[in-house]
């Protein structure tokens, strides 16, 4: 046990007294000890319940011969911080979170790690730590939020944001906005549809890093305490047989991974988060992979923000494992180790169907023949974006690009009704090194949406956007404007073209003669955490991590998945 430095001989009698007056006794201080990190908050629902999943995680790990220690770390809201300034600390806190799990667990010389999550970045963070520290270890996913009635119909946070840019059209009055406002998120659990949080949670069950159905289980449902007690003895199974998180992060496992986000028809973040925690573990996995991938898995899950259901309807319809199977019974996942002991296959052998469920549809049934979300190239983007084809038909786009140098310029043009259709908007300068931090525009593209233009406008940003974002999105744009990629040199009126099957984003433009008046900008913080994370940071098209990864050169794209 690492935990025997802090602990074992004459010279660790400081440490014990320390120890000892916890409230620890010496059979307490000789057990294995773990740490549960807890991301719990007050400021978020997404987060506020997990001190009470806490006690249970605890008394589990107890009762299975460890002895828990309880740290705090932080949670960045996304859902309150989207369209402010705030909005840069969001995917910035990834790299807090999971450098402070690092920390806490290395500091004190632990021996095995449980991380409690729930708004979008602890997800990753959660994993990423994992697999820089590589100890027996999970992470519990607090569960989805409930959804919200408004004239008797579900709501998300999603229709509050779309129904903002439905009032600025004059279509809704203060009075029904204040009504959805009131009504879209009843209590405890993060965001309801197949965005960023439920997105990566699945991925993580996937991976083998959770607790198969464990994430599945909604935040306010009373079997999510017993749920997570069972996670403490589980835990301390791992300790005992030194399974470790870096033989559950493959290329197989992050294959799934990809696989349950296309076939959801997830968030884009989940590109961008995959990529950073196969960083961190060392495992080639370039951005081409995900697109190999994407191309040949067909859309099962009938989610929003593109679909008609939530996360608890995914839920009581059969969860993850009856997901994974229908993936199964098309040869379309690998068998694979999981944190529970067994084997990914044999995990969801037994998945149970709710009768007459019509969330999850067979494989030769699909909603779409394609995932959501495809890899780009082109003049605009020669390290590559990501562009989202949830909610939508389209494949092409060409039209007038209106240029943004942030999202408060480009959501003031929406706000007063500047967009028009055929439009391309471009948002430049929210990148990770220019945001910094790289924003999520979902203020401006649900906007859109409630305008009634996302059908016939496009949107490029070297940004981000929510999970909840839906419509002919391009964002993770590489290089970004910051250091003088191509959508820097993009003016007004010049003519963009979107083309998902040849694969290709191109403005007509001559951008050799522009790059070579360009001159970079200045940055918009140079003291702090927001100027040391715009110092360190990496492209979005590896993760933009701002460690030191460890991950041999790419591999040759012929061998992704078939």
């Amino acid at each position: 046990m690492k935990s025997k430095q802090i602990k074992t001989g004459p010279q660790r009698a400081p440490a014990r007294a320390m120890l000892k007056a916890t409230g620890l006794a010496d059979r307490d201080i000789d057990r294995p000890l773990i740490a549960v990190v807890n991301t719990w908050s007050d400021v978020t629902p997404c987060n506020i319940h997990l001190r009470d999943l806490a006690t249970p995680l605890k008394r589990g790990i107890r009762d299975a011969g460890g002895t828990p220690f309880e740290f705090g770390s932080i949670v960045v809201s996304d859902g309150i911080s989207m369209g402010t300034d705030g909005m840069r600390a969001s995917l910035m806190s990834r790299e807090t979170v999971a450098d402070s799990i690092e920390l806490v667990t290395r500091g004190h010389c632990l021996d095995g790690v449980v991380v409690l999550v729930g708004c979008d970045k602890t997800i990753p963070a959660a994993a990423m730590a994992l697999a820089r520290l590589d100890l027996p270890g999970m992470v519990i996913y607090g569960g989805s939020i409930m959804p919200g009635r408004h004239r008797g119909i579900p709501i998300t946070i999603q229709d509050v944001f779309e129904a903002v840019g439905t009032h600025a059209a004059g279509e809704i009055d203060d009075e029904e906005l204040g009504q959805i406002e009131q009504h879209a998120c009843p209590g405890a659990g993060a965001c309801g549809g197949q965005f960023t949080a439920n997105t990566m949670a699945i991925a993580l069950t996937t991976m083998g890093l959770s607790p198969m159905g464990v994430n599945d289980i909604p935040a306010t449902a009373k079997e999510k305490t017993e749920a997570v007690y069972r996670c403490g003895g589980l835990l301390m199974q791992r300790v005992a047989d030194g399974l470790r998180p870096r033989q559950l992060i493959t290329p197989a496992s992050l294959n799934n991974a990809v696989r349950v986000v296309t076939a959801t028809a997830g968030s884009t973040n989940a590109v961008l988060h995959l990529t950073a925690i196969a960083q961190e573990a060392g495992v080639n996995f370039p951005l081409e992979t995900f697109e190999q991938i994407a191309r040949r898995t067909p859309v099962i899950a009938d989610l929003k923000p593109g679909g008609r259901f939530m996360a608890p309807d995914m839920y009581q319809a059969g969860g993850t494992p009856l997901l994974l199977k229908r993936l199964a019974e098309s040869d379309l996942i690998e068998d694979t180790p999981t944190v529970s002991g067994r084997s990914l296959l044999t995990e969801i052998a037994d998945a149970d169907e709710s009768p007459g469920q019509e969330v999850i549809v067979p494989v030769q049934q699909a909603l779409k023949p394609r995932g959501g979300f495809s890899i780009l190239y082109g003049n605009l983007a020669p390290e590559g974006c990501v562009v989202k084809l949830a909610g939508h038909g389209r494949l092409r786009h060409c039209g007038p690009a209106r240029v943004y140098e942030n999202e408060e310029q480009a959501f003031a043009a929406v706000a007063d009704n500047r967009i028009q259709a055929g439009d391309v908007v471009v948002i430049r300068n929210e990148g990770p090194v220019g945001g910094p931090g790289m924003r999520e525009m979902l203020a401006v593209t649900a906007a859109l949406i409630g305008q009634g233009l996302g059908d016939t406008v496009a949107l490029i940003t070297d940004g981000r956007f929510s999970g909840a974002t839906h419509g002919f999105m391009v964002g993770h744009v590489t290089p970004e404007a910051a250091v003088g990629g191509p959508i820097a040199l993009v003016r007004n009126g010049d003519q963009v073209t979107i083309d998902v099957e040849q694969r290709q984003v191109d403005v007509d433009a001559d951008l050799d003669a522009r790059k070579r008046q360009w001159q970079a900008p200045p940055a918009k913080y140079t003291v702090g955490a927001m100027a040391k994370y715009a110092r360190l940071v990496s492209s979005a098209s590896t993760g933009a991590v701002t460690g030191f990864p460890f991950a041999d050169p790419a591999p040759d794209i012929s061998s992704a998945p078939e």
